[in-house]
């Protein structure tokens, strides 16, 4: 689907008429740079490709990988042209999920073809900015392009952050008494985490190859290497977050293990208690007719008073309370 497709002549946008006439006019203009087609297009069908792929002549690999997407992110020139694969971002509130999409550009002397393939790809920010910015987007397609790149880096930078937020919220939770946490959030977490790594740490070695092709004009050296700076920072917060989580989610684990092992305790101090009733009714509730203790009695005023029960319940007692004493002071209770 075509989503956008214009002239950018000295800083200008301009209607966009049959791509053939509008090409070659723009080649007959030879070394103006400053004036090229910015074509936008999205999830494109083969027969959508085609007639760019050929009056712009773009290299066959190149239109394969754009049209079957599921690249990895990558930096390749073919002749006349680059092409650059990236893969996109987008961080949703609701679920703390981070999605992806892919975003590739052919770059040409006199042209810019963006692919999208998915929601999260800001272009349409990017586009709107450079029209309000004569003065870059007459630099050219490099303008474009870095605009594009410094776009989908400035994303990863935002998705970092709200990554970290995410970290230090389970962190808390997991290290502060009386929350709980569900290891399934850990683990969610993580795989959000190998999310936006599949994104950022595939990047940084076009970046570079970018640089060190020095298919980029010098004046434009500084600002890609800004983009792979952000690149490198985004990385290291990105793996130094996983690694704390790894060890947030071994101590979550090792939690939950000491609190089985307190509830077992518990659980067999209890029985422990219990069982000195249980003995003593498993002897004594069998209704024994001889067992002189129970029938021991004393000449009280008269009255003979058998005290045998209230012993062997005095027993029981004692047993029992020395028991919890004992269980309460090793921890068990």
């Amino acid at each position: 689907m075509i989503i956008d497709q214009a002239v950018c002549r000295r800083g200008e946008r301009l209607p966009c008429g049959d791509i053939s006439d509008e090409l070659a006019e723009l080649q007959a203009r030879g070394d103006d740079e400053s004036s090229f087609l910015w074509i936008g297009l999205k999830d494109p069908t083969a027969d959508e490709f085609e007639h760019f792929a050929r009056e712009l002549e773009l290299h066959p690999l190149a239109v394969e990988d754009a049209l079957k997407g599921g690249q990895r992110p990558k930096f390749e020139i073919y002749g006349h042209m680059a092409f650059v694969v990236m893969r996109t971002l987008r961080y949703i509130d609701e679920s703390s999920d981070v999605e992806t999409g892919e975003l590739m550009a052919f770059v040409g002397p006199h042209f810019v073809v963006t692919v999208r393939r998915g929601e999260p790809a800001p272009l349409e920010q990017v586009r709107s900015a450079l029209e309000h910015d004569p003065t870059m987007l007459e630099k050219g397609p490099m303008a474009v392009l870095y605009s594009v790149m410094d776009a989908v880096v400035d994303r990863y930078r935002t998705i970092d952050e709200e990554l970290s937020d995410d970290v230090v919220a389970i962190e808390h939770r997991v290290f502060t008494p009386g929350l709980t946490t569900d290891v399934g959030e850990i683990y969610a977490l993580k795989r959000e985490l190998l999310e936006a790594r599949w994104a950022v740490q595939p990047l940084i070695e076009p970046a570079r190859r970018l640089l060190a092709a020095r298919f980029v004009p010098d004046e434009f050296s500084p600002f890609f290497r800004d983009i792979q700076d952000h690149l490198l920072i985004v990385h290291e917060h990105i793996e130094t977050y996983d690694r704390l989580l790894s060890d947030v989610l071994s101590a979550h684990l090792a939690q939950v293990s000491v609190r089985q092992n307190d509830d077992m305790r518990k659980i067999s101090a209890w029985v422990a208690i219990a069982s000195v009733p249980t003995m003593l009714a498993g002897i004594y509730g069998m209704n024994f007719h001889s067992m002189p203790e129970l029938e021991a009695s004393v000449n009280v005023g008269g009255s003979e008073f058998y005290y045998g029960y209230y012993v062997v319940l005095a027993v029981l007692v004692t047993a029992c309370v020395l028991l919890w004493r004992t269980f309460k002071r090793t921890g068990w209770l």
